[in-house]
């Protein structure tokens, strides 16, 4: 196929917001097949907002030395990055969108959706950032250290991205001490319920849907030449 598809005709993404937790296995071959026919203009982009049972969840840059204790199961996800933890409590945002009909910036991308994450918990009262050389979203947790609440991690297929985020809003904080989230082991993982904030994930999905907008339009542009170029943790195919 040349060129870039015209999904105009099919109308604008999908939006997914499931109420069940979503098994990791089952999500991961949904994405593939959705991803595949994005790819061939026979499906409408997606934007799916769920949860999954308790699964640890492997990267293509996972060392086996950060798995401390595999007390779930242990999935290899296709997608960058190291070891995360997955689980009840913790709302996931799979975007699966074809960059051929936008700006083709991977780092753009992953720049966009930090920001799209980072706007989103401001709507809550949470301030967060980006940190230079660590990926994911960092936030002040309640002793004054910096911590991790929500992760980052894409795939890009064919101009087609999988994977996408996670936002901590009151998982089991517990669960994160098998691995080494994200191979960052000096620094903690807290939650929005820990900050004293109680968000129900249909807020949540309210919230993020609420800035789509500003997500879709900084597709088109270029990323900023500051952005952390250490983020795109992809694998293009």
């Amino acid at each position: 196929m040349n060129g870039p598809v015209e999904h105009d005709r099919l109308g604008p993404p999908e939006w997914r917001c499931e109420t069940l937790p979503v098994p990791y296995r089952d999500a991961l071959d949904e994405m593939a097949a959705r991803n595949a026919a994005i790819a061939e203009g026979t499906a409408r982009e997606l934007i799916w907002l769920l949860e999954h049972p308790p699964v640890y969840t492997a990267g293509t840059s996972a060392d086996p030395a950060e798995l401390l204790d595999p007390r779930f199961d242990v999935v290899e996800a296709g997608r960058g990055g190291r070891y995360t933890y997955h689980g009840p409590g913790q709302r996931i945002g799979y975007v699966l969108l074809d960059l051929r009909t936008r700006a083709r910036d991977v780092r753009g991308f992953v720049h966009a959706l930090e920001g799209w994450v980072i706007d989103t918990l401001g709507d809550f009262g949470v301030e967060s950032w980006r940190a230079e050389g660590r990926i994911g979203i960092w936030t002040r947790d309640i002793d004054g250290r910096e911590a991790k609440i929500g992760a980052i991690g894409v795939r890009i297929r064919r101009w087609v991205t999988m994977h996408g985020f996670s936002v901590n809003l009151d998982p089991d904080l517990s669960h994160f001490a098998g691995i080494v989230p994200c191979g960052i082991e000096e620094y903690g993982v807290t939650s929005l319920a820990r900050l004293g904030k109680t968000v129900a994930p249909e807020a949540w999905d309210r919230a993020l849907r609420a800035r789509a907008g500003e997500f879709f339009a900084a597709l088109e542009r270029p990323c900023p030449p500051a952005a952390d170029r250490t983020a795109a943790k992809e694998t293009l195919r």
